[in-house]
Parts: structure tokens; sequence; C-alpha cells
């Protein structure tokens, strides 16, 4: 905002006295007009539009917190500076309590005035040029980091630095918004090429395979049950590095960090791969292999995930823990509330295990409902939407009784989504799976240049339905089509949160410890 687009209202008794303060402000750009009393005030407001008010505390007629109490009642946006005579506290309290952007002590000077509209009016701008200059000189460092990237940590830590931009980025004026955007393109291209060249090793035991969905029970939650610790294993359903980012400072409210790491979701990056993984602590093929009972085939109309439960409780028999534990599902609000009504008998268990489904449902709702669709149109919006999810979600009342109970909680997903842009073209019998970012069936027809192709599933620890299965994945911002009517569900699916592929944003994903300041 340049100076000369300021229109401010100068509001005082005794404005003639004030003449130098407002030429002052006339040679640095700014539009000042004049009010001696408050109700002329009001009517200037009313007709024209101000970024700004100087309000004096001290006016025969409707005083000073008189006409802020109105000008906050008709336009509660317009930030007000009080101008008063003294500091009395009981003025004071009442100001501050009808919301004034900030106050001066008479007699003032045209510094703190300056300094009062920057603050007030043009933090907005002053952060975006700084924020914009940072992001500029950082780029070519980015692009540096994106190109000798060879392992996963140096993966995540790129991730982590593409999405503090990102929502650094968001509180300015979108200059750089495309900068970014090309970034992170190149750089889930590289982390493509970078997957499909070591996936498949790192399942065999290579020395550089970083910590994944099938090692979590083992590394992050059963080393603190052996050290005699209660935890509570949260796992949110389709939640991204970048929305755990947003929600960080209201759970930090309360907790202390003991862990913040960024692990990688297992191949396929959807719920029933990743999540039965996380709970039995094995691969897809290896869950098939040892617990047929508890594996659903992809043609199976049973859930996908209705054997968690028995899942965990399979993960400390081969372990030899003897552990109570429980397994919850929050699906809606009344699960929700039957869930913090049965928190005191979760306080008698070593384990509680518990899904927040929410975030998954409204990433699938957004692709089949318009006004969500609305609502979540870009990655921004989307952040917006989960923080005001938690804001009023039971897993916050959940973290909230937690804080003054002697507790660990494990606060994880088991994989993220990404915002699809450019349909490839798939060829299928109808057996094959439904989900946009992964398919797999017997009889496949794709352009293998443009997927990840696994011919061989038992080499990606993935289980076989047919005797010549095959799974591909989807790349960067990819999704599956089908030639017959293409048109329609290409342009249907564009712009939808789908995950089950590779990228960053489903793959690289936040898992913390957290211990309660209050204990």
């Amino acid at each position: 905002m340049e100076e000369q687009n300021i229109n401010i209202l100068w509001v005082d008794d005794e404005i003639d006295h004030l003449k130098a303060h407002i030429l002052f402000l006339t040679t640095k750009g700014y539009r000042v007009d004049t009010a001696t009393n408050g109700q002329d005030a009001l009517e200037m407001i009313e007709e024209s539009p101000y970024d700004l008010v100087f309000l004096d505390e001290n006016m025969p007629g409707l005083s000073g917190l008189e006409t802020l109490t109105k000008i906050k009642e008709s336009r509660s946006e317009i930030p007000v500076v009080m101008i008063t005579k003294s500091e009395e506290e009981d003025i004071m309290e009442q100001a501050i309590g009808s919301k004034i952007a900030d106050y001066l002590i008479k007699p003032v000077n045209p510094r703190q005035i300056l300094l009062s509209i920057k603050k007030n009016v043009q933090t907005k701008e002053l952060i975006t040029k700084a924020t914009t200059s940072a992001y500029q000189s950082q780029f070519g460092q980015i692009t540096l980091q994106i190109n000798d990237s060879f392992s996963a940590q140096n993966w995540a830590d790129t991730y982590k630095k593409l999405i503090h931009w990102e929502i650094k980025l968001e509180e300015g004026d979108g200059a750089m918004d495309e900068m970014l955007r090309m970034q992170k393109t190149d750089a889930n291209n590289s982390f493509y090429r970078f997957i499909s060249k070591n996936y498949l090793n790192w399942l065999n035991n290579s020395e550089d395979a970083p910590l994944m969905s099938h090692q979590l029970m083992k590394n992050k939650v059963l080393p603190l049950l052996k050290s005699g610790e209660k935890v509570f294993l949260i796992v949110i359903d389709n939640f991204r590095y970048d929305q755990w980012e947003v929600i960080k400072k209201e759970v930090f409210n309360d907790f202390q960090i003991e862990d913040d790491t960024l692990y990688y979701s297992v191949l396929p990056t959807a719920t029933q791969y990743a999540r039965n993984a996380i709970f039995s602590g094995l691969l897809p093929q290896q869950i098939k292999e040892m617990f047929p009972q508890y594996w659903v085939d992809e043609g199976s109309e049973d859930g996908k995930n209705k054997y968690e439960a028995e899942l965990i409780g399979t993960f400390f028999e081969r372990f030899r823990e003897k552990v109570k534990y429980s397994y919850s599902k929050i699906t809606d609000v009344e699960s929700g509330k039957r869930l913090l009504d049965g928190f005191h008998h979760m306080m008698n268990n070593d384990l509680n295990a518990i899904v927040f489904n929410f975030v998954d449902m409204l990433s699938h709702a957004r692709t089949d409902m318009k006004m969500i669709k609305e609502l979540a149109k870009d990655e921004a919006a989307y952040r917006s939407l989960t923080l005001s999810w938690y804001n009023h979600s039971s897993l916050k009342v959940l973290l909230q009784k937690l804080r003054n109970e002697n507790v660990k909680v494990v606060l994880t997903t088991d994989h993220g989504t990404v915002r699809v842009q450019h349909p490839i073209k798939v060829l299928g019998d109808k057996n094959v799976n439904t989900n946009l970012r992964y398919k797999q069936g017997k009889s496949l027809s794709y352009n293998s240049k443009e997927v990840f192709e696994v011919k061989r599933p038992e080499q990606a620890f993935l289980p076989k339905v047919n005797v010549s299965s095959t799974y591909i994945f989807a790349k960067n911002y990819d999704f599956f089509a089908y030639p017959n009517n293409y048109h329609h569900y290409a342009n249907y699916y564009k712009d939808t949160f789908q995950h089950g592929g590779i990228s960053l944003e489903e793959m690289i994903i936040p898992c913390v410890t957290l211990k309660s300041k209050g204990v």
C-alpha cells in the first residue's frame, strides 16, 4: 500500500493546534481529513473509506470513548488510535476493551504518529516486502538444495524449507506465488526420480532407508511403553506436513515437543496400505501372508481398515509385550463425544490408539461437494479449513484434557494428499481399483514413461490379487483418467486433493511426540 493511497481521519476538538502534524503527514504522501467532534467523524466514516482514525479521547459532546464504540459498531475493521492527555487506568481499560489499535499520550510528536501509521496500516506491506525479498534471496539456494538432495533426510529438509516459504508468502500479495509453484513442481519431479531409484531398495533393508510406516510403532511408540509411559497414539488420516505447521502453535500452548520429525509413507500412499502398515508394524504383503483374515483386497466390499484394532494386537504379540490398549475411530461429532465421555476409562490403558478421519473425509468431500470445493479452492484455503476444524474438534478438547495428565502423545498421520492438475490416460478392466493416484490390476495399459511401475509387486511388498498383477503410481500433480469420457473426468477431478501416488506432499509426513507442560 503506497502512502498516497492511505486515507487518515484525525478527530480532535482542537484540530487547529495540530496543523503542523497534519502538514507533516501530507508531505509524507498521506491524505488526512479532519473533524472537530465525534458526530461529524461518524458521518465522514459512513461516507468515505478510511484506513486509520486518530481519535482524541477528551472531546465535548460525544466523547472519544463513545465515538470509538460507535465506530466499532459500524466499521469494526478500521484501526483506531486513541490520543489521550493521561494514562488513567479506567480510561485505558475501556479503550483497550473496545479494541483500539494503539494509543498515544499528548503531546504527540511526528515520529510517534508515523510509527503508529506504519504499525497499524502498513505492517502487511512491510512484511510482504521483507518476505518477498528474503524468498528471492533464498530461491537460488533452494534450487541448489533440490538438485543436491540425494538422501531421504535431504528431501525432508528441502520439503520443510518449501513449506516454510509457502506459508510465509501467504502473508504477502501473491507476487511470488507462481515462482514458488514452479519451484515445488521442479522439486516434486526430482523427488519422483529419487523415489523411483531408491524406494524398492529401502524396503529390502537398505542402510539409506528412512523411517517408514511399518516401523513407526516399533520406533516411536514401543520405546515409550517399555519405559513405563502411558501413550496416546493419535493418527489424523490424510494429514500433511503443512497442515501440521498451521495447527502447531495451537497444540504447543499446552505441550512441549520431545520429538518433531518427518517420516515416509509406504506406497501406495492410501489408507488401506499405509495405516494398516503403521498399526501392524508390517508391510502390506506381510500382513496378507501372516494374517490373511485381516487383509481386505481392493475388490472387496468390506471396509479396508476394519481390522485395525486386531492388527495392533498382532504387533504386541510378535514383540511379546503385554500391553493394555484401546482403539477408537472418530468419524463424526457423535463418535468424538463418545470418545471424550470415556476419557477416564482410557486413562487405565497403557496405549490408546485413536484415528481421526475428518481430514480424509474433507479431502474426499472436496471432490464431490461443490461447497467444500469452493471452501478449499487452493493450498492456503485447505490449510485454513484444517485449522478451523482443529479449533472446533474433539481432538482439541482431548488434547486439552491430556495437558494435565502424565502421558505422552504421539501425533502423526498415515499419508498426505496432493492437489492434482494433469490427467494421464490409463486403461484397465472392470476389476481395476478406482483410486486416481495409483492403479492395481492384471491388464493395465499406460505410458510407462509417465508412471512408476511395479511389475513384480513382491519387490514392493505389495499383495498380488492376480498372478500378473501390476501396480502403477502417478507422480507430481498427475492423476489417472480412463479414455472413456476422458475430458469430462479430466475436468471433474482437476484441482481436487487426492492421495495414493508419489509426491512430497503424500509421502513425507509428520510424526510428533508431545509431553504436557503441566506435568
